[in-house]
C-alpha cells in the first residue's frame, strides 16, 4: 500500500549542516515532514553550511526562477596551503610561505569588487561533453574552461589571523560566482596562494539565514503546520504581476494561451514574463508575447491544483 505523504506547497528555509550534500540534507526533510515532493534552488557543497531554500511540493516548479539571484557567504580561507580542488576536501598539492600583512590583503581584495572574471574549477558541476567536470578531475584529465565574468557586488575582509594565517571574508555576489575560486585568486594575488577551509551562505535573494531551520529543529516539531513555509510565489517575486479575469481562468489553468485584446503591443511587459493571480491567487508563471500583432498571455508553469 501506497504511502500517503503530506501535500506541502511552499518554500522552507533550511541551515544545512556541515558533511551533508545538499541533495542528501533535503531528502532528510522529506522524511522529517513526510512531503510528497522536494527540490532545492542552489547547491551548497558538503563543506559548506548555512541557507538551502527547500521547494516543497509545487514549489519545485518555479525553483529555476530563485538560481538567478545574488547570494551572500561568509568564508574562510587557509592562505598558503593549494589543494586540487580548491578547499579542504581536496589533496595538498603545494604549500607555501605567507609574507603578508593586514593592509596589503585589504588592498587585493579591493581588486576583486565589481565585475571579474573568473575560470570555473574542474571540481565543479559544470558538463562538459555530457559529463560533469569533476568526474574527468577525478580520473586526472584536466578539460579546458572558458573564463566568465561574475559580479562580486560586496567584498568585505572580516579577520585576518596572522598565527593560523587565515583570512575571513564576507561576499555578495551574482550567479555563477564560485567562492572556492574567489579565495584562490585572493591567495595567488598575495602570492601564496590559498584555499577554502569554511564556507557558510547567509543569504540567497530575499532570503535570509536567520529565518531558518536546524535539521533538529524540524525533527522536534510534531506538525508541520507549524512551520513557517513560505507561500509558493517568492520564488519569481522578480516578476510583475499579472491579474487576470474570471473570463480567462479555465483557460489560463489548463495552460491555454490567451489573446488580450485590451493590451496594446508596446506594453511595458510584452516579452517578459509575468506573475499570474486570479482573485489574489497565485496561479503560476507566464508570458506575454506578440502574436501577429495581438498580445497574448503563454502560460509557463502553472499551479496544479486551482478551483475554478
Amino acid at each position: 500500500m501506497k504511502k500517503i505523504r503530506n501535500q506541502i506547497n511552499g518554500v522552507l528555509l533550511l541551515d544545512k549542516p556541515l558533511g551533508l550534500s545538499s541533495n542528501s540534507a533535503i531528502q532528510r526533510v522529506k522524511y522529517v515532514l513526510n512531503a510528497e515532493k522536494v527540490g532545492h534552488t542552489g547547491t551548497l557543497d558538503p563543506l559548506a553550511t548555512g541557507l538551502l531554500p527547500v521547494c516543497l511540493g509545487e514549489a519545485t516548479k518555479f525553483a529555476s526562477y530563485l538560481l538567478d539571484g545574488d547570494k551572500e557567504y561568509i568564508a574562510t580561507a587557509q592562505l598558503g596551503v593549494i589543494t586540487d580542488s580548491g578547499d579542504a576536501e581536496g589533496n595538498i598539492v603545494a604549500t607555501n610561505v605567507v609574507t603578508t600583512n593586514l593592509a596589503t590583503i585589504e588592498q587585493v581584495i579591493s581588486q576583486f569588487r565589481g565585475e571579474i572574471t573568473q575560470v570555473p574549477p574542474m571540481y565543479s558541476a559544470l558538463k562538459h561533453n555530457g559529463r560533469p567536470l569533476y568526474e574527468y578531475a577525478r580520473a586526472g584529465i584536466s578539460i579546458e574552461r572558458p573564463s566568465r565574468n561574475v559580479t562580486i557586488h560586496e567584498l568585505e575582509l572580516l579577520s585576518y589571523d596572522p598565527t593560523l594565517e587565515q583570512i575571513q571574508f564576507r561576499a555578495r555576489v551574482s550567479k555563477g560566482t564560485y567562492i572556492r575560486t574567489l579565495a584562490e585568486d585572493i591567495g595567488n594575488s598575495l602570492g601564496c596562494g590559498a584555499s577554502l577551509t569554511g564556507l557558510r551562505r547567509t543569504h540567497s535573494n530575499l532570503f535570509n539565514i536567520d529565518a531558518a531551520y536546524e535539521l533538529n529543529e524540524l525533527i522536534e516539531i510534531a506538525n508541520w503546520q507549524e512551520l513557517n513555509i513560505l507561500p509558493v510565489d517568492v520564488l519569481c517575486q522578480d516578476l510583475a504581476i499579472f491579474e487576470i479575469s474570471d473570463k480567462l481562468l479555465a483557460a489560463v489553468s489548463n495552460g491555454n494561451k490567451c489573446k488580450l485584446t485590451d493590451i496594446k503591443p508596446d506594453h511595458v511587459l510584452v516579452g517578459k514574463g509575468v506573475r499570474v493571480y486570479h482573485q489574489n491567487r497565485f496561479m503560476g508563471v507566464a508570458e506575454l508575447q506578440l502574436n501577429q500583432g495581438i498580445v497574448e498571455l503563454c502560460p509557463k508553469r502553472m499551479m496544479k491544483s486551482v478551483n475554478l
